[in-house]
């Protein structure tokens, strides 16, 4: 990546604490797609300044994808504002990247607000229906929406969702070993005992403990 694009990098996170008139929404960049709010007239000029200083030192997909990495980087260090801003601005330069989508239910998931999160997670996957772990971090979020409403939808489409990750990554143990999690929760526990023999096969320690335990303590009584 260009020093220049570092630069404009470096010039956005500056124009991101200039002082704004009263009539600007405030903490709009702390929200996905700037929580599609109308912005005033400084915002969009500051928008528009950021934009032009990275069509100067690289193509506006480029500049994108670099907003996206420092996002990324941000997440994995639990920055989530911060990581919040770089995804706004990548969407900001390119709202067609359907990692971005992904950056943002990931981001919300993390604050623990899984079902917003939903949206951001089926637009990703709408524009690139080829990402496994798009496909498991929904997974994540619907497992959570169900264990929150106890509305069985969700969790369908959590193992919908994981079966959509398996078909691009057959041999990931952690997607066999959420889809045995998954599948406890039924009544009937075949599936379930189904997947944890699979992902035993993969790596055992993908197995949830407790439900290894609770699927090998049922299986014992039924044999009896």
């Amino acid at each position: 990546m260009k020093r220049s694009l570092i630069l404009c990098c470096l010039i956005s996170l500056l124009a991101c604490g200039c002082a704004q008139s009263q009539d600007c929404p405030v903490g709009i960049n702390k929200l996905p797609m700037y929580g599609n709010v109308k912005k005033c007239k400084e915002q969009i000029e500051d928008d528009n300044q950021f934009i032009a200083l990275c069509e100067k030192s690289s193509t506006r997909k480029a500049a994108a994808e670099h907003m996206v990495m420092r996002g990324w980087q941000y997440l994995r260090f639990n920055h989530l504002d911060t990581s919040m801003m770089r995804f706004n601005q990548a969407w900001l330069l390119d709202s067609l990247n359907s990692e971005i989508y992904w950056g943002f239910g990931d981001n919300l998931g993390m604050q623990g607000k899984y079902k917003e999160s939903l949206p951001f997670f089926e637009r990703s996957l709408k524009m690139n229906p080829n990402n496994a772990r798009v496909w498991q971090d929904a997974s994540t979020s619907y497992g959570n929406v169900f264990g929150q409403t106890q509305d069985k939808k969700y969790l369908d489409a959590a193992i919908d969702a994981l079966k959509h990750a398996i078909k691009l990554d057959p041999n990931n143990p952690q997607y066999y070993g959420a889809l045995t999690v998954g599948y406890s929760y039924y009544v009937q526990k075949d599936s379930a005992r189904k997947y944890m023999a699979i992902t035993d096969k993969l790596n055992p320690n993908a197995v949830n403990p407790q439900v290894r335990k609770m699927l090998e303590g049922k299986q014992v009584l039924a044999n009896c």
